[in-house]
């Protein structure tokens, strides 16, 4: 199946998305971020590893517009991660040029990733149902009102929590556990914890080891040093990743350590061991120059980690919301 050209504004063009788009999408969204207040500043080093990688086919996944001088002025892309539960899961991104918004260039992207996403849904997994999310901060209420008219629907909120790295709780111990800095050794040993960690969160997935590299240990702002593992006897059953985007701290002036991976095996739950974890992390980011640490917590976590954040002096900054578009399965 062949997406159908782009219904865009006289004078404008679209294309796939090349390597080297990276440079002007970093400044597209440098420029939009007053505006948007994502509190997200990415580097063309960031968007590369999450673009062009095994998991992406930038010809048929991505899309950006052009002027008739050449300028980007917008982009998207719909990328399915090849490992689900529930339903197959598309998740949509992009952004538009803020001094080209209301002109149906951001209308016309997300009816191609809509159309891609179904496309994705009928080539790999037709005998599932599918959803088809974009999450997007409630600071843009312009892009909500546009997945709203598309029809897709509120489905989850996302808080995003942040905690300066000051005043912090004592370490604690548990017994029989060691808390160590993460190791190339154990990653293997980690994505085997966090696939058993996660088997009852929303849109959560056995991460394979492509998609694993990928969207986690694989990302340049990953921190090992700062990343906290619980072992016993050998074994992984908690863990933090701590990711640090040294372009949020050129932008802002402050170094966040955020915790994009937090989880503890279900058999090790109960010893206090997420808290244990997370203190250690906080500890070793505020021992390594960064002033704040930063999380994101579904609304309706099942494990109650909204509370246990709380309870370490987090506090939200922002909420993400999820848009989603459900497909039925084919057969």
């Amino acid at each position: 199946m062949t997406s159908a050209p782009l219904a865009l504004p006289e004078g404008l063009t679209a294309r796939p998305m090349r390597p080297n788009d990276v440079v002007a999408i970093v400044a597209l969204e440098t420029a939009a971020e007053p505006v948007d207040d994502t509190g997200t500043h990415e580097s063309p080093e960031d968007l590369t590893a999450w673009f062009v990688n095994d998991l992406v086919d930038l010809d048929l996944d991505t899309r950006v517009v052009l002027t008739a001088g050449g300028e980007l002025i917008g982009w998207a892309s719909a990328i399915a991660p090849p490992t689900f539960r529930d339903a197959y899961g598309v998740h949509l991104e992009g952004r538009v040029h803020t001094d080209w918004r209301g002109r149906g260039i951001g209308r016309a992207l997300l009816a191609w990733q809509l159309e891609r996403g179904t496309e994705l849904h009928a080539e790999r997994h037709p005998e599932m149902p599918a959803r088809l999310t974009a999450t997007v901060y409630t600071t843009m209420p312009s892009l909500e009102a546009l997945l709203r008219r598309a029809g897709l629907e509120q489905v989850r909120w996302f808080f995003h929590m942040e905690r300066p790295l000051t005043d912090l709780p004592p370490r604690r111990r548990v017994e029989g556990l060691d808390l160590v800095p993460f190791s190339w050794d154990r990653d293997e040993d980690v994505r085997a914890a966090h696939n058993a960690a996660f088997t009852e969160h929303y849109g959560s997935s056995e991460r394979d080891v492509a998609s694993w590299q990928v969207m986690f240990t694989g990302q340049p702002s990953f921190r090992p040093d700062l990343s906290v593992l619980a072992i016993e006897d050998g074994a992984v059953l908690g863990y933090a990743l701590s990711y640090v985007s040294e372009a949020t701290a050129a932008a802002t002036g402050s170094r966040e350590s955020y915790f994009g991976q937090i989880g503890v095996v279900p058999a090790a739950r109960g010893r206090g061991l997420s808290k244990a974890v997370i203190i250690e992390a906080l500890h070793a980011a505020a021992a390594r120059d960064c002033q704040t640490a930063g999380l994101e917590v579904d609304s309706e976590n099942v494990t109650g980690a909204l509370g246990l954040y709380e309870s370490l002096g987090f506090a939200t900054h922002r909420t993400q919301v999820s848009w989603s578009h459900l497909l039925d399965p084919l057969r």
